[in-house]
């Protein structure tokens, strides 16, 4: 087994991190939160010769999962997640798309939901699931704990957090899932996130200025 190695593919005119894990000694690999732009998803794949095992979505916006079913078709593996708080939202990609003027981004149903407490992998690479609603009532983060590492979606960014003004996002939600769910993963954890560049857990703890809102339990 390799060390867990990860692949950041920019899709959408909302530039969402489309991220590929991936062990770069079996080849073996994950696809994380694909958005759009699927043929980009696929040449990359090809490009770097991984075999992908399954489809992972943290939530259910369409930046994140609209091209998960299109994925899901050209590869014929299984779409993982997110928390089925998140269907309503699952099933408005296409009508939410249009709104935006994006085309090609299409409904989708997950072959397995997610909740706290689960675990994912692929090889011998594995994730803990926590479900951290307030940006979607169904959002999930996938914590890797053998390499201290995470894909947070967008619950937390370097130096933000999530919108909460969209359908079922919640502020004080959202900020009570970094505290009781994020922050706890450790200060040393170096994150993906949804857009933008990554940080580590213990960084955004000190300079982020809207974890400064976090009131202890």
């Amino acid at each position: 087994m390799g060390m867990l190695q990860a692949g950041i593919i920019p899709v959408t005119p909302f530039q969402q991190n489309c991220t590929v894990f991936f062990d770069p000694e079996t080849q073996e690999g994950v696809v994380v939160d694909p958005g759009g732009d699927v043929p980009l998803i696929l040449q990359a794949i090809e490009k770097s010769g991984l075999s992908i095992k399954e489809i992972w979505l943290t939530h259910g916006h369409l930046d994140h999962a609209g091209g998960a079913k299109e994925l899901k078709e050209a590869l014929g593996v299984d779409i993982v997640g997110p928390h089925q708080d998140d269907l309503p939202l699952l099933q408005r990609i296409e009508a939410q798309a249009a709104k935006y003027g994006i085309s090609g981004l299409r409904n989708v149903l997950p072959d397995r939901w997610l909740k706290n407490g689960d675990k994912v992998s692929f090889g011998a690479h594995e994730f803990e699931v926590y479900h951290t609603p307030g940006h979607a009532p169904g959002h999930v983060i996938y914590f890797n704990r053998a390499q201290n590492f995470a894909h947070l979606g967008d619950v937390l960014f370097n130096g933000s957090i999530g919108r909460t003004d969209l359908p079922g996002g919640n502020h004080q939600q959202l900020l009570d899932s970094i505290r009781d769910k994020v922050l706890p993963l450790g200060d040393d954890v170096g994150f993906i996130c949804g857009h933008g560049p990554g940080s580590r857990i213990g960084d955004e703890r000190r300079s982020n200025p809207f974890l400064q809102e976090i009131k202890p339990r």
